[in-house]
């Protein structure tokens, strides 16, 4: 399939603006012209945070509102367990070709671990391994199969995969494995469940070269030199935004201290999508038609994690990656083995699609009696978990889901265009605003840095 639109232009432009704003010439030589323009940013993730950064080290004076008490948004860390347990974003997608997430992991000497998604084993419904001829079968039919669709369908087919996989493959689409497979790979990806993404986009995006990496230090480590020294406010939550052309914006929040209020000649708005669809932020006058539009019609995804630590190793140690071939399609068909990479004994379970919102809304007592019925068809001796922290983003009330996802009905356009300035004073930004990465911690901070260059562009007329 071929869509008129110029990702990869577009990417490179962002990754050049995104060294000339941080270390560059460009830095020091526009730092005079913004002294004296005042820019709020909404939201300390790392979207708001590489606005903020930009602009305060071109001068500006940036004031940060962060409904939480952290920074990071969805890149959050918990070091309870005793390594590293990643909240949110829990890789480096693509780390390669000037990906610029990874120029951040590199400038704070971050230690990385390169995933291999090949070292994977797969047990299916009797619990029984899934050969390694089966598994490379598999790998050729399950992209020879979305190949297929790919080469079948005219980008305005308004059928969702699942529906175009049944009727153009409906044979393979019925096979176990395969929807073992499109659960644990697609859905896990693009955080939609198949039922509701879009067969013509949901696989457009872009991608930056090389196997995904983790962050073994833990990946909040890359935050640190983006917030220092920035006017942060913490359990600040922005509520109301009136803007005029020509005459900036009001921000009202509530914060520790009560309502608050802040003046600012631009806004940059990085709250996630979901926060934008409950409309927890109100703008004064109405954003255009095509913005609420958008932000009405783009679907907020969801993946639940699930990290368990044990006393004891009961499962094959050398193994990153184990699939559960669970009837029910996203029910913790998927685990990924710490064991690979740190000396600690923890397993984290992920669920997908439909089933991650139903998961998300269970106890973790439930959520543990579930994975261990999982684990048991498998593996002998399985022991309750010493500690388990249970990621529930559909259910925060400042996030309402993990990522966006192209649903059916959705084209590039219905992100991008979200990055157009309103009345020259509010900018949009975050994941849910560029297309080719959304979804991606790469994508979030590039956007910020786009937001950045077009209020530099803007103030300076």
């Amino acid at each position: 399939m071929i869509r008129s639109h110029l990702s990869r232009r577009e990417a490179a432009k962002l990754v050049l603006a995104a060294a000339a704003l941080s270390t560059g010439p460009l830095g020091r030589a526009e730092a005079q012209s913004l002294q004296d323009v005042w820019v709020t940013v909404i939201g300390a993730g790392i979207a708001g945070l590489g606005a903020a950064r930009a602009l305060a080290d071109l001068g500006a004076k940036v004031t940060v509102l962060e409904a939480k008490p952290h920074i990071g948004g969805r890149l959050l860390t918990d070091y309870s367990l005793g390594a590293p347990f990643e909240i949110g974003a829990g890789w480096i997608h693509g780390p390669n070709g000037g990906n610029p997430v990874m120029d951040l992991a590199e400038a704070v000497g971050a230690d990385l671990f390169v995933t291999d998604d090949d070292n994977l084993v797969v047990y299916d419904a009797a619990g029984d391994r899934v050969s390694d001829a089966d598994l490379t079968d598999l790998d050729e039919r399950y992209w020879e199969m979305l190949e297929e669709i790919d080469e079948t369908l005219e980008m305005t087919d308004r059928r969702s995969l699942d529906a175009a996989l049944k009727d153009i493959t409906p044979s393979t689409a019925r096979d176990p494995l395969i929807r073992w497979a499109l659960t644990a790979f697609t859905e896990f990806s693009t955080g939609g469940p198949i039922e509701k993404l879009s067969a013509s986009y949901y696989d457009e995006d872009d991608v930056y070269p090389g196997a995904d990496v983790v962050l073994t230090g833990g990946y909040d480590k890359i935050l640190a030199p983006l917030a220092a020294g920035l006017d942060i406010r913490f359990s600040t939550k922005a509520t109301l935004v009136e803007y005029e052309q020509g005459d900036g914006a009001y921000i009202y929040a509530d914060g520790p201290d009560g309502e608050q209020r802040f003046e600012a000649d631009y806004v940059v708005c990085t709250a996630p999508l979901g926060a934008l669809k409950a409309g927890q932020i109100g703008f004064d006058p109405p954003l255009p038609r095509g913005h609420r539009s958008r932000i009405e019609d783009l679907p907020m995804g969801d993946v639940t994690k699930v990290a368990l630590k044990f006393e004891r190793a009961f499962w094959p140690t050398d193994v990153q990656y184990f699939g559960f071939m669970t009837e029910e399609k996203g029910k913790w068909p998927y685990v990924l083995n710490y064991r690979t990479f740190t000396d600690q004994n923890i397993l984290v379970a992920l669920s997908f699609g439909n089933y991650a919102g139903v998961a998300e809304a269970k106890s973790d007592a439930e959520i543990w009696a579930e994975i261990k019925a999982v684990m048991q068809t498998a593996w002998d001796g399985v022991e309750d978990p010493t500690q388990m922290i249970v990621t529930r983003w559909s259910r925060d009330p400042d996030t309402l889901g993990a990522y966006s996802y192209t649903g059916v009905g959705i084209t590039p356009d219905d992100y991008d265009d979200l990055r157009e300035p309103v009345e020259d004073v509010v900018f949009f930004a975050g994941e849910h605003t560029y297309f080719d990465f959304h979804g991606t911690t790469h994508g979030a901070y590039m956007t910020g840095l786009w937001a950045a260059e077009a209020i530099v562009e803007t103030a300076d007329g």
